[in-house]
């Protein structure tokens, strides 16, 4: 992965969902009866309410080679001076556009932490030192779908590396690799972890090929062309 680009792990969309009410290209928080049915456990119900993730704050840490990764589930009131002094960094700003005082990134964070569960917001904790962000989310019941072949329980992330010391080591490859093995260790109903950086930002985009995603597609989303990068379980050991 080339290290030559401050923005090389950030591996984020140009604009992550934004509250509720804000258009329809946003993440929509109330889940309608139609994508309900997706993921419906046939004859089990639906499933329980904030757990449409399969209980993210239940996983456990993973093993990598730049240490023990956890992904830990934003606290306001603990995270919010952290994750808005990422934000405020000019090089994640250029691809999350929430710099600004911490109320921007408060109100970003709520949307998600008081919607249905289909987007959880967390801290990539390594070695117990917090140094990311990641918003994991169901894509196949986000505004996404609409611009690609979504399959049920396909799930979705966004990523930024917090400090700028920890970027261009390679370790946006490391983690994305580490957070998709999370995610269909945990999820067993989800086939593929996809994500959707700008198709612009190559050095996003070379950190997902090198860390098992494929290159699916090009889209046209309503604020950016973006790459579809898709990991699929059954060539998670290939790739």
């Amino acid at each position: 992965m080339p290290p030559t680009d401050a923005r090389t792990d950030t591996g984020a969309p140009t604009r992550p969902p934004s509250p509720a009410g804000a258009d329809d290209t946003t993440l929509e928080l109330r889940l309608p009866a139609d994508l309900l049915a997706l993921c419906t456990d046939a004859g089990n119900g639906p499933p329980e309410a904030g757990d449409l993730l399969d209980s993210v704050a239940a996983w456990g840490p993973a093993r990598t080679p730049a240490g023990s990764f956890r992904l830990v589930p934003v606290r306001l009131d603990r995270d919010l001076g952290t994750v808005a002094g990422w934000m405020n960094d000019p090089a994640v700003d250029a691809f999350w556009a929430l710099a600004g005082p911490e109320s921007v990134t408060a109100d970003h964070l709520r949307a998600q932490l008081g919607g249905d569960g289909r987007s959880v917001p967390c801290l990539g904790v390594l070695d117990g030192t917090p140094m990311s962000y990641f918003e994991l989310y169901r894509a196949d019941l986000d505004p996404l779908a609409r611009h690609y072949p979504a399959r049920p329980h396909d799930t979705g992330v966004h990523l930024l590396i917090g400090g700028g010391r920890d970027r261009g080591r390679g370790l946006g490859t490391v983690l994305l690799r580490a957070v998709a093995d999370l995610v269909l260790d945990h999820r067993p109903r989800c086939g593929r972890v996809v994500a959707e950086p700008d198709i612009r930002n190559t050095p996003s985009v070379s950190a997902f090929l090198s860390s098992g995603f494929r290159y699916a597609a090009e889209l046209e989303l309503p604020d950016k062309r973006a790459a579809l990068m898709v990991r699929d379980r059954d060539l998670r050991h290939v790739l």
